[in-house]
């Protein structure tokens, strides 16, 4: 497997890239981001869940139900059933106490346990992993509270002690910690217990503050250890996802009383005031605005839903939600919408292309004319691969014509066959045939896309070569394509400006051209190499084209290494492998090396791609590599 590091951990990529699938399936929002850290946990604010480090160094399938079971407590437990604003005053609540650290963690805790019966009870697929979390954590805290006991660390040995107790299958019987603690040991089990009748994060902190108000007058000593993360955010920022169901819920009525003397509602009202109804109401009125209110009188006013039909003269007072819809009467369509600003905007960048690339900006630079030494050197290299070409392009010639000619038989329609046995065997016979159809056509669109990182100083003549015999092979069928070299300024990236290069040496409109070629020497390495907003680039451009298949292939020599894109490119390029073969256009991956490419990598690359990658293990073989990718390629567009 390939591993990415995160805090000089190492961690697969493939199942990197699953776990990010995965919160984004259950969260239900695109953009919500993984992440590693020493404990887990969910940050409202920047919408990114942070997975414990806690589960490495175990055997594998520990180690994945171990993030899965972080994933599936941020993603469905503190996404949806967490109240932050609570979290947030409980952190203010809790700033002047000793134990503080202790209050945090006991709330984390309590709010952890309440949330796994919740996302068991609405997944019940998710019981094996926190199985396994359970019985891992079991073991860690029992060690722990040995080793605090012995050390006299009172303080997190009661932690140790209360987790044990939280999670105990049976009446097991753990050790006394201190005649101090003992003493309140049965008041403390009362309270934490109550955790699995708790429906809210406001009963889970009113636990954890009653719980407080003893040990503070008990230990002296914060705890040592960090088991469980609760982060100081700002969450009186955060907007609470609330679900669709609890937007349309109506508090009831506390009275229900009648109002006996309630207007017919064609009274004259000659009042500044917009009355509500409530039981103090003593002059019932009519209006045609709605109030939810929790007191108030029953009236005759419908309120069922049912709504009557506007007038010219009715107040424009109303909550409006979404775009607005064509006038009858006035047509406002040439007018601009005042429209919020739009999250790419806010980000500083444009998230079409992915939200790693927010900060990136093309630049797109056209091939100048080729100087004499670029077409000496393109000429050598075309001498060298005309014996390929000229192989791929007689198969292919040979194909069309085959095709050209070969009769079309057991057809309803056209000339008769001298096989009449069928009038008595068949039901429905074919007796007749075609022949001399019309000669068919290479329908396709190639991208190279070329690698111009620094590392591929030792291997760029050996790509121009290989290069070379794509351009000439389909240019001598006749199959448009273009060739692209990209990378990034490093110099002039910064974390809000990163300039990506687009090396444009052959279009589409000059790639049939007898002259084109010599452009191909231009490609040179360069810097760094941002892979995925790159295929985003050209996946665009491919989209507009009107061939019937549409290829894009990738030369590269290593993963994808740009300013900020060291932890996230691999799952970003994975993303655009993904969003380009929705669209229907097929990206192959060659990947370029000097010497025999190791498991690790080749694993990455193919989580990438997936299985349409080709390793070149000796870069001076490519021609002969790709003289049967090509000729598949082209074989399978006829």
């Amino acid at each position: 497997m390939r591993f990415i590091k995160f805090n000089d951990q190492q961690v697969d990529s493939f199942l990197f890239m699953e776990l990010s699938d995965l919160a984004k399936a259950l969260t239900k929002q695109a953009d919500i981001e993984v992440d590693f850290s020493v404990q887990s946990y969910l940050d409202p604010v920047d919408r990114k869940i942070f997975i414990s480090h806690f589960w490495d160094h175990r055997e594998k399938n520990e180690t994945v139900e171990g993030f899965k079971s972080d994933i599936f407590l941020r993603s469905i437990g503190n996404f949806y059933y967490t109240n932050f604003k609570e979290i947030g005053l409980f952190i203010q609540k809790i700033e002047a106490y000793k134990l503080k650290s202790f209050a945090k963690q006991l709330c984390m805790l309590l709010e952890d346990i309440r949330l796994e019966e919740i996302c068991i009870k609405d997944r019940p697929g998710t019981k094996k992993a926190f199985n396994i979390r359970k019985k891992l954590y079991r073991k860690h805290f029992q060690g722990q509270l040995t080793i605090h006991q012995e050390r006299n660390i009172m303080t997190d040995a009661l932690f140790n002690y209360i987790y044990l107790k939280l999670t105990s299958e049976s009446l097991e019987e753990i050790p006394l910690l201190s005649e101090s603690l003992d003493r309140t040991i049965p008041y403390i089990e009362t309270k934490i217990f109550s955790i699995y009748e708790a429906k809210t994060t406001t009963e889970s902190i009113k636990i954890v503050l009653d719980i407080m108000d003893v040990l503070e007058e008990i230990l002296d000593k914060d705890m040592l250890n960090t088991y469980f993360y609760l982060a100081e955010l700002a969450y009186d920022t955060f907007q609470a996802n609330t679900l669709f169901e609890e937007l349309k819920r109506k508090s009831k009525l506390k009275n229900k009383d009648s109002l006996k003397d309630a207007k017919s509602g064609d009274e004259d009202v000659h009042e500044d005031k917009l009355p509500t109804w409530h039981s103090e109401t003593s002059k019932p009125t009519k209006s045609f605005l709605q109030f939810e209110l929790e007191q108030g009188t029953n009236t005759t006013i419908n309120g069922d839903g049912t709504v009557r039909e506007g007038e010219d003269t009715d107040q424009a007072l109303a909550m409006v939600q979404g775009t607005s819809k064509k006038a009858k009467k006035n047509d406002y369509s040439k007018l601009e919408a005042l429209e919020n600003t739009s999250e790419e905007r806010s980000a500083g960048g444009d998230l079409a292309y992915g939200k790693e690339n927010k900060y990136a900006i093309p630049i797109f630079i056209d091939a100048i004319s080729p100087k004499a030494n670029e077409i000496d050197e393109y000429t050598e290299n075309r001498s060298n691969i005309m014996l390929y070409q000229n192989k791929l392009k007689l198969m292919i010639l040979k194909t069309l014509e085959h095709k050209r000619t070969m009769p079309r038989t057991d057809l309803h329609i056209g000339r008769l066959n001298k096989k009449f046995l069928r009038l008595l065997t068949d039901d429905n016979p074919k007796l007749f045939y075609k022949k001399q159809e019309k000669s068919p056509e290479i329908d396709a669109a190639f991208t190279l896309l070329v690698d111009c990182s620094a590392s591929m100083y030792d291997k760029m003549d050996q790509t121009k070569l290989g290069i070379t015999l794509f351009h000439e092979t389909l240019k001598s069928v006749r199959v448009p394509h273009q060739i692209v070299g990209f990378w990034e300024d490093t110099n002039e990236a910064t974390k809000t400006y990163q300039p990506n290069h687009f090396h444009k040496v052959i279009t589409f409109e000059k790639s049939l051209n007898q002259q084109s070629g010599p452009e191909i020497m231009q490609l040179k390495p360069e810097e760094d190499n941002r892979d995925g907003y790159a295929i985003r680039h050209m996946t665009k451009q491919l989209s507009r084209r009107q061939e019937k298949q549409k290829f894009l292939l990738v030369f590269s020599d290593g993963e994808p290494a740009a300013m900020g894109y060291e932890r996230n490119g691999i799952i970003d390029t994975h993303e655009s492998v993904l969003e380009a073969r929705k669209m229907g256009i097929e990206v192959l991956n060659v990947f370029l090396s000097t010497r025999e490419i190791d498991e690790a990598t080749k694993s990455t690359i193919q989580n990438i791609y997936g299985r349409y990658s080709i390793f070149v293990e000796k870069i001076e073989e490519l021609p002969e590599q790709l003289f049967p990718l090509l000729k598949r390629l082209l074989l399978n567009t006829i």
